[in-house]
């Protein structure tokens, strides 16, 4: 596997360090400027371990738990594969969402104000699911049987629990709030554990 930036960059001497970010940050810069930066992205770490961040010109578009997808070079093999192969280390399009992703994880943020580029959920059923979960309020949860007839569609059960699974955006479209009918918690993409820490802060704040 190759290594991270981080680990690249940990290598170096500190000044060869500086001056390689530097040249990514004038790279993603003039990439912008020329309108020829497909994806960029960040990472970050959470409460609930490490996040990639990616955003198209529209919004964002992934997040992911770096950790448990296969790694920062996975879930990045896989955007270039899906939202094109110019991707970029760059804070400028992402600052807004790591600012109001640490503000959620300090218990200073209910709700997510940000551009989303929806293009990774596929399928009319999965946009509508998506679209029913912001619905589910900070701090409460819904069955996938209730958010299956919010959508007008009672037996697709298990085809929310797919399009919950597959959420390209979680946290920013709360998937985590959609628990069994017996309450216990179902699966998550960035693992169980992940699944009961977002549940218990929101339910102490």
């Amino acid at each position: 596997m190759a290594a991270t930036d981080e680990q690249v960059l940990s290598a170096l001497r500190s000044d060869d360090a500086a001056e390689l970010l530097a040249l990514r940050l004038r790279l993603a810069e003039s990439a912008e400027r020329a309108g020829t930066l497909d994806v960029a992205y960040v990472t970050m770490e959470s409460p609930v371990g490490l996040l990639l961040l990616a955003a198209t010109g529209r919004g964002i578009a992934r997040v992911a738990f770096a950790g448990d997808d296969g790694g920062v070079d996975a879930v990045l093999t896989a955007l270039a594969a899906r939202l094109g192969p110019r991707i970029l280390r760059s804070a400028a399009r992402l600052d807004d969402a790591t600012v109001q992703l640490s503000e959620y994880f300090a218990g200073a943020r209910r709700e997510f104000d940000l551009p989303l580029d929806l293009t990774l959920a596929v399928g009319a059923f999965r946009r509508d699911v998506l679209g029913a979960l912001p619905s589910i309020a900070y701090g409460a949860t819904a069955s996938y049987a209730e958010v299956a007839r919010s959508t007008g569609r009672p037996l697709a059960v298990r085809a929310v629990g797919t399009a919950c699974a597959l959420n390209p955006l979680p946290l920013l479209i709360p998937c985590h709030r959609v628990v069994r009918s017996d309450g216990t918690p179902g699966s998550y993409a960035g693992g169980p554990e992940a699944k009961r820490r977002l549940l218990d802060l929101e339910s102490a704040a």
